[in-house]
């Protein structure tokens, strides 16, 4: 008598086969992470403890281009877009790049340099997926989907967020489309890696608001402006990141020259501006989501401190950055209407990371892991808007897009945001003139509304 497996059964060893080995990946991830979340931290302590240490930044971002860009070249998969590039081209990692990741973002922040931490935990929890499907040979769709889990746990671990990091790694891939097949092991690596984390003693900033929801269209018609506002800050970001990238390739020196170049600006920038706008700017986000007015220009002088860093040898994420000035910006809008300013700062957080990564989903959940059900609804409107305010761009170059944000643009569905980004821009009005715009109305509001006061 032969035995016939069941549709039933089939779908039950899958499920079995997949809970395992998200469990181990996030395990993996959920620890590794958690050594580099210690070893940061220190970092990061050691900076606040002595505000001398930027001038090392020069020094640092050369020691970083020189182990990146020519000790270990080959293993380029060391920021988040670059993690998803390798998935969709099914690429391996090897251990070099889980070991760059560690090492660079260290020394990048460490001296001052702006940046962010999710990155490094990605790579390595892709890396950590990449390395168990070469120990398992597991087929291409196998190891992209343990990949993705590993960018899941990596997500969830760095900022305590287990549903939103799930649903970020799966999200994240493509623009208005999301991998269903891969959503229960990515939540299972999600929340393993969140758990070892904690197990293992990192802590993470949560901050319920104290928020009255104020069942009002009025209130309402400002959400909407200020996620238009949100969404024209996302785009100015991803126009900032591109303009460097671009002033970077243009000038034909030696990469280390480059750090050297770019760490010099920085410390110009931070003896004009501010030292608060280096480094990963926790103390600053927490100010305002706390309510503490900031300066107008903060979440200005974060982007071009961010582009200066990643363009010029600096190595790390791009999210904590975004939550700086989406947190900053929520603190300007606030401001110029006379709102509650920790609202609208977590309501800034979530919404810049929402335009600027595509991720609307993933940032609508956070918020409410974040700050509290009571302000979702707010949260995931402006979410939404900012998402398709900022039109066909992405912080992360190498998503794929899936759909079109409005059936009046006309844009190739199934390519990479970078491939579209040149023909795209050629028919558009650009995000600057749009984002110079509204900061005139904002500042003309302002200035009628003082006689009144």
């Amino acid at each position: 008598m032969k035995f016939r497996l069941t549709e039933q059964t089939v779908l039950f060893f899958s499920v079995l086969k997949w809970f395992v080995l998200a469990t181990i990946t996030g395990v993996a991830t959920g620890f590794i992470s958690s050594l580099f979340l210690k070893a940061l931290t220190a970092g990061t302590l050691l900076f606040s403890q002595n505000p001398y240490l930027i001038l090392l930044l020069p020094v640092g971002l050369f020691i970083n281009t020189i182990i990146g860009d020519i000790f270990v070249p080959s293993a380029d998969a060391h920021t988040t877009d670059k993690v998803i590039e390798s998935i969709h081209n099914v690429r391996r990692l090897g251990f070099i790049s889980p070991l760059k990741a560690f090492i660079l973002p260290i020394i990048t922040i460490t001296v001052g340099g702006s940046a962010g931490k999710e990155a490094p935990c990605a790579d390595m929890g892709a890396g950590m997926g990449s390395l168990l499907a070469d120990v398992l040979r597991l087929d291409d769709e196998d190891r992209k989907k343990i990949m993705i889990c590993g960018v899941s746990a990596g997500f969830a671990s760095v900022f305590g967020v287990p549903i939103a990091g799930a649903i970020f790694g799966v999200e994240v891939l493509f623009v208005g489309s999301m991998l269903y097949d891969v959503l229960l092991p990515s939540f299972v690596a999600g929340i393993t890696g969140y758990q070892v984390s904690r197990a293992l003693g990192i802590t993470y900033f949560y901050h319920p608001l104290n928020f009255l929801p104020v069942f009002s269209e009025s209130f309402l018609v400002i959400v909407v402006f200020a996620g238009i506002f949100f969404g024209l800050c996302s785009g100015l970001l991803i126009w900032a990141l591109k303009w460097g990238e671009r002033f970077a390739d243009k000038l034909k020196w030696w990469a280390p020259l480059k750090g050297l170049a770019g760490g010099a600006i920085l410390i110009v920038l931070a003896l004009l501006l501010s030292n608060k706008f280096l480094g990963l700017g926790l103390h600053t986000i927490e100010s305002s989501l706390e309510g503490e007015k900031v300066v107008w220009y903060s979440f200005l002088a974060k982007i071009v401190t961010t582009s200066l860093t990643l363009n010029f040898g600096g190595s790390g994420g791009i999210v904590t950055p975004i939550f700086f000035i989406g947190s900053t910006a929520g603190s300007l809008f606030a401001q110029v209407f006379d709102l509650n300013v920790a609202t609208f700062a977590a309501i800034g957080l979530v919404s810049v990371l929402a335009g600027a990564a595509n991720t609307p989903i993933a940032a609508s959940i956070m918020s409410v892991e974040l700050f509290g059900p009571q302000i979702a609804p707010y949260a995931v409107v402006a979410c939404i808007i900012s998402f398709l305010v900022t039109g066909h761009r992405s912080v992360y170059p190498s998503q794929i897009l899936a759909i079109t944000k409005s059936s009046s643009i006309q844009v190739e569905i199934g390519r990479e945001i970078e491939d579209l980004v040149p023909q795209y821009q050629r028919r558009e009005i650009g995000v600057v003139q749009w984002y110079l715009a509204a900061l005139r109305v904002l500042k003309r509001m302002k200035r009628d509304k003082k006689p009144e006061e």
